[in-house]
């Protein structure tokens, strides 16, 4: 199905069962979140919250939180579109009469893929009143910075080609009419606010609340710069996306959006912005941003606010994260022929795990296209990177596992690039956009380098090693970790020396508050909480001239350390607040 806006597709939703109306008032501060979340992990529909404290219009969460939400967005699984679009590129190219005849609805859909300028629009039947306080903006963890708009589909222009960008950026409330305007690195509103500043000028920009599915979708996505989100939405749904002129600015603002937000960001302006809890399931660093001014607000009748919560994974975030990467992944072997498939790991926060499988045409071939793809776009920002071979299940943790265990060897397979950009939200290295990533070659080698090990190690064996070791689990004979009672770096190094541990490729060192026991934990407990250059060690290293040549394990220190903020937790009081009135939201 088609749904020109938001509004169309929560009343589908509901018609099928997918969405259930909350009645009773309902507080944006922190309540919204703690409900969200269980209702998620429970497998719940999505929510319509009908009385919001404080506001008068309507709050829409998780309606993307499932597998078949996002099925019934895109009218057919995000796997086909991705598969379809690759086939159809690697067909026509050359093209003939032939291909192109029976590529012909293809060729529709993307002559179809344009933008429309429009009278009318549904997104400006209200005028409102330009205050931030008549909308519904939540605040979602007890260490935020304050309010702010998590779903706002921001739009601008390129000061000097006209190229359009919709990209989704937090912003913080300040007061009635300014907010923070998180852009992020690498993002393309941030590099249009760049170019509007070196030419001395602002930046008009629309923020769009409430889009239809195939819109927010290809926001969502990790589009190459340059690629208007706006035609790739018009590709997904099969009709060209609408704009209309803005009231307030002269940039067009989508024309069927719930709520645009218009106004500019002035160049030479910065704030604090935040802390706030981010996907990497942490809090955040503060830090000076760009400030929107808001000059007007339309509205449809009948508005629906959108909004979603970011937190420890899984949340909607994942659903839509894999869904982008299903249509978009399966373009790198356009890009790099000897890709077979990429994966990033939701747990990981997306950025910081990337399995890639290569067919290799010649020795360390993978290499070359890890490098390649680590220069390109938003992957760029991938903190560590795994090779496979084309015979491995990239999204099958235990397959790349095992495929780690047997071919990567610290000595020859291991590639450490230190002083480079990373994740505007990676705080691991103590500095602010700066840190290092890695590249670990699994790929197959002519002889194993291990062998599948006899026996599993039990908890009881991984505890008896070191006496400050509360818990561990041996994951295919690949990744032991451990939780550190205390000290994990000086555990870590002692167990790099344990005869009994030489035959894990990876040793992972944890805190507390991860299940070593539990896929979920276990990847974002690591990979969110490690420093490459910083926190990787070796059983053995040897130095010869400017090379250092590692062998034995690779530890990895991912326990908490001085400096890193809190992960996210919901005040006890609102979450006996929420157990208290469970049964009534759900009347």
């Amino acid at each position: 199905m088609k749904f020109p806006s938001l509004g169309e597709f929560a009343q589908y939703l509901e018609a099928v069962g997918e969405l259930h109306r909350v009645r009773i008032e309902v507080d944006p501060n922190l309540e919204l979140t703690e409900i969200a979340t269980r209702a998620l992990r429970e497998g719940k529909p999505a929510l319509l919250f009908e009385r919001v404290k404080g506001s008068r219009f309507p709050l829409a969460m998780n309606l993307y939180a499932s597998d078949r939400r996002i099925e019934l967005a895109l009218g057919r699984p995000s796997q086909e579109i991705g598969a379809r679009l690759v086939s159809f590129l690697e067909e026509v190219v050359p093209p003939s009469l032939k291909t192109l005849w029976n590529n012909r609805r293809m060729l529709q859909r993307l002559f179809l893929s344009r933008t429309r300028r429009v009278y009318g629009a549904l997104s400006q039947q209200v005028v409102g009143k330009v205050s931030f306080n008549d909308l519904p903006i939540q605040t979602c963890w007890p260490g935020d910075g304050g309010r702010f708009i998590t779903l706002g589909q921001v739009v601008s222009y390129d000061p000097k080609t006209g190229k359009r960008n919709t990209g989704i950026y937090r912003m913080q409330i300040y007061d009635e009419r300014t907010s923070g305007m998180h852009w992020q690195i690498q993002k393309g509103g941030g590099f249009h606010y760049h170019q509007a500043e070196q030419m001395g000028r602002d930046l008009e920009v629309a923020v769009a609340l409430g889009t239809d599915p195939a819109y927010l979708l290809a926001t969502i996505a990790a589009l190459p710069e340059g690629i208007d989100e706006a035609l790739f939405a018009a590709f997904l749904r099969g009709t060209p996306t609408k704009f209309a002129r803005g009231k307030s600015t002269a940039i067009d603002v989508p024309a069927n959006a719930e709520f645009v937000l218009e106004g500019i960001v002035r160049g030479g302006e910065r704030r604090i912005e935040g802390p706030f809890g981010d996907h990497f399931g942490h809090y955040s660093t503060a830090a000076p941003f760009p400030v929107f001014e808001m000059k007007s607000i339309t509205h449809r009748r009948n508005a629906i606010y959108p909004a979603t919560v970011v937190g420890i994974p899984p949340m909607e975030d994942k659903f839509l994260g894999d869904a982008t990467q299903h249509m978009l992944g399966p373009l790198a072997r356009l890009l790099h022929h000897e890709v077979k498939d990429v994966w990033a790991y939701y747990e990981a926060g997306f950025h910081n795990l990337l399995v890639v499988s290569v067919q290799e045409r010649y020795h360390k071939e993978a290499l070359k296209a890890a490098l390649g793809l680590l220069g390109t776009g938003q992957l760029s920002l991938t903190k560590c990177l795994i090779l496979v071979s084309e015979d491995v299940d990239v999204r099958d943790w235990r397959s790349v596992l095992r495929a780690v265990r047997e071919n990567f060897d610290s000595a020859t397979d291991l590639v450490l690039i230190p002083g480079v950009a990373i994740d505007t939200l990676d705080f691991t290295s103590g500095a602010f956009e700066l840190g290092s990533r890695m590249v670990l070659d699994a790929t197959h080698k002519t002889n194993p380098v291990r062998k599948p090990p006899e026996k599993t190690m039990t908890a009881k064996d991984i505890r008896q090693i070191d006496h400050r070791i509360s818990d561990g689990r041996d994951w295919e004979g690949s990744l032991l970790v451990v939780q550190g009672k205390r000290n994990g770096r000086t555990v870590l190094e002692s167990l790099l020396k344990r005869k009994e541990v030489q035959h894990f490729p990876l040793i992972g060192v944890v805190s507390d508050d991860i299940d070593v026991h539990d896929q979920v934990q276990v990847i974002w407990g690591i990979f969110s909480r490690f420093d490459c250059a910083l926190d990787v060690t070796f059983a053995r290293r040897q130095v010869r001239g400017i090379a250092t040549r590692f062998s034995g394990p690779m530890g990895i220190d991912a326990t908490w350390k001085n400096g890193y903020p809190e992960p996210l937790q919901m005040d006890d009081e609102i979450v006996k607040r929420v157990d208290a009135r469970w049964e009534e939201y759900w009347r």
